[in-house]
């Protein structure tokens, strides 16, 4: 199952659609912003991009700016808090491919866990 967390706002996120449509793989879409993931599925989904949930955040988002993140020493359960809570701060797109997942930035994440 492939599932791509969309904001249809951005241009990224939207090649990220074209190209799974291209490839003809069958996708459910997340509007993160409408449908946020909850802790735990966020947490997975770090998990399999292989970083820390603070490599997810949008720094330069006013709302980053605004909850004063950059002054904050956080834990990764706090940080996974905050991107619930704050969706527009999660970095976009992201796509879920086969126990896989990939930053749609560069589109070339993508494409490299849609190989077989």
């Amino acid at each position: 199952m492939t599932t791509i967390f969309h904001n249809p706002r951005c241009s990224k996120s939207r090649q990220a659609v074209q190209l799974l449509e291209d490839r003809a793989i069958e996708f459910d879409v997340v509007k993160y912003l409408d449908d946020p993931p909850s802790e735990r599925e966020l947490s997975k989904i770090v998990k399999m991009l292989g970083i820390r949930p603070s490599q997810l955040v949008r720094k330069g988002e006013q709302s980053y700016k605004d909850l004063g993140l950059s002054d904050k020493e956080l834990t990764d359960k706090q940080w996974i808090e905050i991107l619930v809570a704050n969706p527009k701060l999660i970095e976009r797109p992201i796509v879920v491919h086969d126990g896989k997942a990939a930053i749609g930035r560069p589109i070339e994440n993508i494409e490299e866990i849609l190989k077989d």
